[in-house]
């Protein structure tokens, strides 16, 4: 066996890279090159060119591409350039309008993996007579009993694992994450070994179609006339005060609230104060319900669109962790299938203690140990 799982040499196993123009799917293609595989190098130009132009911290439009192919060109691989931009559009930004209309509060680059990447660059690379697909994402995936399995990457500062959660798992059979098992520093130290171009250009921090970081800015663009001003109210019912649209607040924001000195309310009347938080964005009144941080407690969760990949389908009230944050630690639970079969379907989550901030849009995903069992899109929670 090859280390990509083949029973062949690696000169004979062909393996499309999706590079981004980043530092960790270079040093993929970089890294299977060196062992020999027959790479090719595939860059999706995702968004408008123009929008990226000097922009740093992004990926899949102008800097980034033309790194991708110095990169493509330093270790010596074809390389090709997909315009995706329409594909984009229509499965991500438009979703991420409408989410952010809802109420919520969504996750982009998963949309984009489990809709562009994961499915029709896949696609592409069996078109290109690949055997696999390699990213730079940091996951691992492992062999098991029954197949497949993704695992968190042996970094836990840079698992990915929870924006991976909706492969599939005959995506996850054609994948592979070839920096799974090592840390950061030594995907850097490989860069500058393999001597690319992009050994020190730093990580991508904001979802790539967003300048500046303004989620609004990018939704009244794609949905104009759409944002609705509307009140700010207490959970007790009081009107505090007036908000531009409840695509500017998420579940359990503090800060940015527009309410001056309102942002702080006693509890009882002459009692102490206590800040506010987001408890409730409810798009259909054009609400955004503030409370106590008491107030943001939730011990049950209900997910859609579940994707399964631990197997059969499990016994009611299967102990699991959860994360319903990328950034926040697993959580202790107990997960129900409401649905015949793993998936499509839904779930229960009961927490074992309560959680705030729990809002719809993000992801809950169900771990066993490092194994990923599969997660779905937060409805609500109570």
């Amino acid at each position: 066996m090859n280390s990509l799982g083949f029973d062949k040499a690696p000169a004979d196993t062909r393996v499309v890279v999706a590079m981004s123009g980043g530092v960790d799917s270079s040093v993929t293609a970089a890294l299977l090159k060196e062992e020999g595989y027959d790479v090719v190098g595939v860059t999706l130009q995702l968004y408008d060119h123009g929008m990226a132009v000097g922009r740093k911290g992004a990926c899949c439009a102008g800097q980034d591409i033309y790194d991708a192919s110095r990169v493509a060109e330093t270790i010596g691989i074809p390389h090709y350039v997909l315009d995706y931009e329409s594909r984009f559009s229509d499965a991500v930004m438009q979703d991420f309008a409408d989410s952010y209309l809802r109420g919520e509060t969504p996750i982009p680059c998963v949309r984009c993996n489990q809709r562009v990447k994961f499915r029709d660059l896949l696609d592409q690379a069996r078109d290109l007579g690949a055997e696999a697909l390699a990213t730079g994402h940091y996951v691992r995936r492992v062999q098991g009993a029954n197949g497949a399995e993704l695992h968190r990457a042996a970094d836990p500062s840079k698992d990915q694992s929870y924006f991976l959660f909706a492969t599939t798992q005959a995506q996850l059979d054609f994948l592979r994450f070839p920096l799974g098992g090592m840390p950061k520093t030594e995907t850097r130290a490989l860069a500058d070994r393999y001597n690319l171009p992009v050994a020190d250009k730093p990580d991508s921090q904001d979802i790539c179609f967003v300048p500046n970081g303004s989620y609004a800015a990018v939704v009244n663009r794609l949905r104009p006339g759409a944002v609705t001003p509307g009140d700010i109210v207490h959970v007790d019912g009081r009107v505090l005060g007036r908000h531009d649209g409840v695509i500017n607040y998420t579940v359990g924001q503090r800060k940015g609230l527009g309410l001056g000195g309102n942002a702080t309310l006693a509890v009882e009347p002459g009692g102490d104060t206590d800040p506010l938080y987001v408890v409730r964005v409810d798009a259909a009144s054009a609400q955004v319900v503030v409370g106590p941080r008491a107030a943001l407690a939730r011990t049950r969760v209900t997910v859609r669109e579940v994707n399964w990949l631990g197997g059969a389908a499990p016994a009611a009230g299967l102990p699991v962790t959860v994360k319903l944050r990328s950034a926040q630690p697993a959580l202790s639970a107990r997960l129900f299938l409401t649905d015949e079969g793993p998936s499509p379907g839904g779930a229960i989550v009961d927490l074992d203690q309560p959680q705030f901030g729990v809002a719809p849009g993000q992801a809950a995903v169900f771990y066993q140990g490092d194994r990923v069992l599969g997660g779905g899109w937060i409805v609500g929670a109570v």
